[in-house]
């Protein structure tokens, strides 16, 4: 393997260590700040993961232009290092305000994903895109397994305890980015900085003009709204419903992480090589309607962990639209397309954490007509049936 897709490898993975490592204390860092109750929390942490998709949507379409103009690598490493920095703010909070600053922080320089992702495009062959990007997605499934074990351990220590790690291990992978990293974008292929391909609109625009790509657009946004409802949701469910502690939160979500890894680094071959790529997308999303239906009833935390590789079987659905829309771009415009597909997905995470967590604080307040902490899970579940049902409307020499 090239020492490129490796650095490729280790970003995404301790992108996503980052983000598992503060996941399993959000609820009780915010009610330490803030005081209140579990349902208040769940509704802060939704806007506080709103705060950060506002600026991921609104920065992603710039920083994968100025990759296309400048180069990957000066915009991967000075996203890590400001990131880094990020988490030292983060760690920092006493107050909500310096909460909503850091997360603002995080997602302008969260475009590690999308500039990985372009990076590995302008290595692959046509063929080898989805593969390549599942195990874009498996190293970040490493990530998100190695992040909440660590941060639940990390938890017991103090909440402020994993804001600190996150720093050291984002600054330490910017450390050697600067080393090992090589430019994947030779100059003759780069291309001039224009401010309307830059902002989410223009970028959109120029984008979705391009044959077959806005539906399939349509159906990741809604797609990644439903999936969202995990990280939205899953610490503060598996409190109420299960009354977790940070540590079996973490050891969950590396199980969930653990599986994830296993689908979009070594399944997600063997489905494409047996089903293609439509049929990836269309039963990938069928197992994630079912994980949801069975999560939003399960009351057995034993019997929640044991659904976690089925919910963890719909992770090939990412690679497989993420490679369809890829062929159909040119590589003068591989960054760009990975800047809307991060702004899309970024879209989505305005919406899903107000809505699940909205959802989620409706049906478990005090005086609630119905005690129920699953909800939010049904909601997605009827996302995932109209996303696949825009999915099938394509036909099949567009998809």
């Amino acid at each position: 393997m090239r020492l490129s897709v490796l650095f490729l490898l280790s970003t995404v993975m301790l992108d996503a260590m980052g983000i598992g490592l503060i996941m399993p204390i959000m609820p009780s860092l915010i009610r330490e700040v803030q005081g209140g109750d579990l349902a208040d929390a769940a509704l802060w942490g939704g806007i506080l993961s709103t705060v950060f998709a506002v600026m991921q949507f609104l920065f992603s379409p710039l920083l994968g232009n100025l990759s296309d103009r400048f180069g990957r690598r000066p915009v991967l490493l000075v996203s890590l290092t400001m990131m880094s920095c990020s988490y030292l703010v983060l760690a920092q909070a006493t107050a909500l305000w310096v909460l909503l600053v850091g997360q603002m922080i995080s997602g302008i320089t969260s475009a590690t994903h999308a500039t990985a992702g372009a990076c590995m495009a302008d290595q692959s062959k046509p063929h080898e895109k989805a593969a390549n990007f599942g195990l874009l997605g498996a190293g970040f499934g490493v990530g998100f397994v190695l992040g909440p074990l660590v941060g639940g351990l990390l938890g017991e220590l103090g909440t402020r305890a994993p804001f600190y790690a996150a720093a050291g291990v984002v600054g330490l992978n910017a450390l050697l980015g600067a080393v090992a990293m090589r430019e994947t974008l030779p100059p003759e292929k780069r291309r001039p900085f224009a401010w309307r391909r830059a902002n989410p609109l223009g970028a959109f625009f120029g984008i979705s003009k391009l044959p077959g790509i806005a539906p399939l657009l349509l159906v990741y946004f809604i797609y990644s709204v439903a999936l969202y409802v995990y990280p939205a949701i899953w610490s503060y469910f598996t409190q109420a419903r299960f009354d977790w502690s940070p540590q079996t939160i973490g050891l969950s979500l590396g199980l969930f992480g653990i599986s994830m890894a296993l689908v979009q680094g070594v399944l997600i071959r063997l489905v494409l090589r047996w089903v293609g790529e439509r049929k990836t997308v269309i039963y990938g999303q069928l197992f994630d309607a079912v994980a949801f239906f069975l999560l939003a009833i399960v009351t057995s935390g034993a019997a929640a962990l044991i659904l976690t590789p089925v919910a963890a079987l719909g992770a090939v659905v990412s690679p497989a639209l993420q490679a369809i829309m890829s062929r159909r771009v040119s590589d003068d415009a591989q960054g760009e397309l990975q800047g809307v597909f991060t702004s899309v997905h970024a879209l989505s995470m305005i919406v899903s954490p107000l809505m699940m967590a909205s959802v989620f604080s409706a049906f478990t307040r005090d005086g609630a007509p119905v005690h129920f902490p699953g909800a939010p899970f049904l909601v997605s579940m009827a996302l995932i049936f109209v996303a696949l049902a825009v999915f099938l409307r394509q036909p099949k020499e567009q998809s």
